[in-house]
């Protein structure tokens, strides 16, 4: 998506707010420039940070956030933050694609409804090439993995998707659980293999790790396997559980997690390389309620927060929650892959595995 060129007055306006940073060890009052007092709030470190944070928030009294995360997760997460901060939390969720959208609308309209961003990795790339994120401080970072920073540092993952493989255990063997993704191309596994249908961005990570050549290589093999094409990792970890399909090459292991939990005779596992897709969270450079989007944000990668994120089965980024679904080598998917190299990739994978239809990417 091209970057949303910055008129003079608002470069003039970050100029101001990056040359105040110097001050913002003790600063007796804010800047009034929306922007530039954003900026303030979101890099300050002084020792009453939190109460400055808590005392602000409760003086502007709501947040606006727009997520992908559904509300059954993102529901119990907000009902927490409100109970400890007192700040009502105004919750928007939609598709990854949609909260793009709207956040990217409203700020052409010279709206700024929203204070905290919460979405897919590559929607937040999106985001920040748009300069509709600003960077900020919190002391959690400490507890983050380097794979949760982009360089930019402008939103930082909260959460990740993990690739992984999952089975039934009453259909696939112990010994015949594969090793590497050389392994799912035994004549075993002919017609018994599901791919996720839009899980285009994990296939061009792959066949770059590979080597192009020898990646579609791989992938032209795989697809003389006759995979199955399902739409959605819930749909499709559920189907492994029936025991309608076997084995995945493209599941999220915590989807895997939440059945197994169950009793569900179904296990997954992490084959090398794994990538993962991060899920993000960031703050609006305009924000309205700019210390409650910051305090929010400190909610989400804190040990309370994670936690909650732990409870509904997803894969916290922190690792100060302990959870086997992130303890295993892994590389973050480059988002150019999804924003600069989709055409080559869903053109390359539809011709392997689609008979040429269009790519369709599952919701959130």
């Amino acid at each position: 998506m091209p970057s949303t060129p910055v008129p003079l007055r608002r470069r003039q306006v970050l100029a101001r707010g990056a040359a105040s940073v110097a001050a913002v060890a003790a600063p007796a009052v804010f800047s009034q420039d929306p922007a530039a007092r954003a900026r303030e709030i979101y890099l300050y470190k002084g020792a009453d940070r939190e109460a400055r944070l808590l005392e602000g928030a409760r003086k502007e009294g709501k947040l606006s956030l727009y997520t992908s995360l559904n509300t059954k997760d993102s529901g119990p997460i907000t009902e927490a933050f409100e109970k400890k901060s007192g700040v009502d939390t105004l919750l928007w969720r939609s598709s990854s694609e949609k909260v793009l959208q709207r956040a990217v609308t409203e700020a052409r309209a010279g709206r700024f409804a929203c204070d905290v961003l919460e979405t897919n990795g590559p929607e937040m790339e999106a985001l920040y090439r748009e300069k509709l994120l600003a960077e900020f401080y919190s002391p959690h970072f400490k507890d983050l993995p380097p794979a949760a920073f982009p360089k930019h540092r402008h939103y930082v993952a909260d959460r990740f998707n993990f690739f992984t493989i999952g089975y039934n255990t009453n259909l696939v063997k112990p010994d015949e659980v594969p090793n590497s993704y050389t392994d799912l191309l035994h004549p075993r596994f002919v017609g018994k293999i599901a791919l996720e249908s839009g899980d285009t961005d994990w296939f061009g990570a792959l066949v770059k790790h590979m080597g192009e050549d020898k990646g579609l290589a791989f992938f032209r093999k795989l697809a003389e396997m006759k995979p199955q094409m399902r739409t959605g990792h819930t749909l499709l970890a559920e189907l492994v559980s029936s025991g309608e399909v076997p084995i995945t090459a493209t599941i999220y292991n915590h989807n895997i997690e939440r059945l197994a939990v169950k009793g569900a005779p179904v296990k997954w596992k992490a084959l090398s390389p794994t990538f993962g897709r991060p899920n993000a969270i960031g703050v609006v450079p305009r924000a309205t309620h700019p210390h409650a989007a910051l305090l929010f944000t400190d909610f989400m990668l804190s040990p309370q927060g994670q936690q909650l994120l732990k409870e509904r089965n997803r894969v916290p980024a922190s690792t100060a929650v302990d959870t086997p679904l992130n303890k295993f080598p892994f590389e973050m998917i480059d988002p150019v892959i999804s924003l600069d190299e989709a055409e080559k990739w869903d053109k390359l994978w539809s011709g392997l595995f689609l008979k040429g239809q269009r790519v369709q990417k599952e919701a959130e």
